[in-house]
């Protein structure tokens, strides 16, 4: 080989020298901080996870479950701006949406664009009223709509609480949308007059409806206070702590996990409650016929 053909080989050897401490460190450090970015625009305009804090949504939703929301559907919000991506479809009646409250100083609740100066909190409810709707909560539970009684029966089977309360398992169909609802029948239940709801609003209720902070009692939800709609539940235990508990290993192993429920979608027309301790069988059929 010639001498004139050992400069190319040098010249590699050259480039491809050891990086430096500092050059190995800002490597890492940029590739962490990109991946940190990517995780964070994924969280606001795709996919957020949500745990279950209350008994709010149940039978639908339990204490413990954890869940993805699905941010795009409804159009995601840019960060830090008043800008929403173009939605997928709008928010449908029958919909479980994770959405923004307002609480006050001393634990009020009222929706986001009404006290803007109060701190945040997310709640997760069903969507029953659209914009337009003219809607009514009647004793005992009953939901009308354009005055049209949505259609609601008993289908035998009864729910104890996480209060140890046992709750009336009702089969409620919101216009194509059938899920299970559960009723305290020591109680009249809350009540809704009469009421229009207004453009761009939407009338939000918990499933357990005698236990259930929702717009009966403070309000209407703007769209723009929509994070989206739940979609898939990825884990789910018999355990009310944070995400914190969940990175305790030892709670991986001493606290009852239900596989059952793990991957598990989020829709209407799931009209198998929970088969746990909590739920006591009466056999009885359906009121009405589950299309899946």
């Amino acid at each position: 080989m010639s001498e004139g053909g050992a400069g190319p080989a040098e010249t590699g050897e050259e480039s491809e020298r050891e990086m430096t401490f500092g050059e190995k460190v800002w490597e890492q450090v940029s590739t962490l901080g990109l991946a940190i970015v990517i995780a964070l625009a994924i969280r606001a305009v795709v996919i957020e996870p949500y745990r279950i804090p209350s008994g709010s949504m149940l039978p639908t939703l339990l204490i413990g479950d954890h869940l993805f929301v699905n941010k795009f559907l409804y159009g995601a919000q840019i960060p830090f701006t008043h800008v929403r991506l173009p939605a997928v479809r709008a928010p449908e009646r029958g919909d479980i949406v994770v959405f923004r409250v307002a609480r006050g100083p001393h634990g009020e609740i009222a929706p986001a664009d009404v006290e803007p100066l109060w701190r945040r909190d997310d709640f997760v409810k069903r969507v029953v009223g659209l914009p337009g709707d003219r809607i009514e909560v009647r004793p005992g539970g009953e939901v009308w709509i354009n005055g049209e009684r949505m259609a609601s029966a008993p289908n035998g089977r009864r729910f104890v609480d996480e209060r140890g309360v046992p709750l009336e398992m009702r089969v409620e169909q919101l216009g194509v949308c059938e899920h299970l609802v559960v009723d305290d029948p020591r109680t009249l239940g809350k009540v809704q007059a009469p009421y229009t709801i207004p453009e761009g609003r939407y009338f939000m209720m918990g499933d357990n409806r005698d236990n259930s902070q929702d717009s009966r009692a403070w309000g209407t939800v703007a769209l723009d206070d929509f994070k989206g709609p739940a979609f898939i539940l990825y884990w789910s235990w018999n355990h009310e702590g944070n995400f914190l508990a969940f990175l305790n290993p030892v709670n991986w192993f001493r606290i009852p996990k239900r596989w059952d429920r793990m991957m598990h979608r989020v829709r209407c027309g799931d009209l198998e409650a929970p088969d746990e301790a909590g739920l006591l069988h009466d056999a009885q059929p359906s009121a009405f016929q589950n299309r899946g």
